[in-house]
C-alpha cells in the first residue's frame, strides 16, 4: 500500500462510501480505485488528485497533505546514485535488499532521519 492509497481508503471509509460509489463520482473504474488503494498503481495524476480533493471537500492543510502523500506514493522507485559518495550507493542497495524485512519501528526510525520537512 502507498501513503496516498492508505489515506484515500481512510477518507472513503470515513464517508461510508463504497469503492464503486467513489469510482463513479470520480469518473474512474472501481478497478483503478482499488489499484490506487492497494499500491498497485503509482502516484495519481494532478487532475485526478484535484477530483479527489474536490470530492472530499478538502481545503488548505488537508489538500496540501494529500498532495504531499501523492508525491511520495510511487511504489516502484529507482535511485540513481552515480556521482554520489560510495556510501549512498551502499545505502540504496542495502535498503533495496532489507526493506521488506524491516519492522515498523525500524521504518519509523529511518523515516525520522530522512524525512525532514519534504
Amino acid at each position: 500500500m502507498t501513503p496516498f492509497g492508505e489515506r484515500l481508503r481512510e477518507l472513503r471509509a470515513a464517508r461510508g462510501e463504497s469503492q464503486a460509489e467513489m469510482a463513479a463520482a470520480l469518473q474512474v473504474t472501481p478497478a483503478y480505485l482499488s489499484a490506487l488503494e492497494h499500491g498497485k498503481r503509482g502516484a495519481p495524476s494532478w487532475p485526478f488528485l484535484q477530483k479527489v480533493i474536490h470530492h472530499f471537500g478538502l481545503i488548505w492543510d488537508d489538500a496540501e497533505a494529500l498532495t504531499k502523500l501523492a508525491q511520495v506514493s510511487k511504489p516502484r522507485v529507482t535511485i540513481d546514485t552515480s556521482g554520489m559518495d560510495e556510501r549512498a550507493t551502499r545505502l540504496a542497495n542495502l535498503l533495496a535488499k532489507r526493506l521488506p524485512r524491516l519492522t515498523g519501528a525500524e521504518l519509523d526510525a529511518i523515516l525520522k532521519i530522512v524525512d525532514r520537512g519534504d
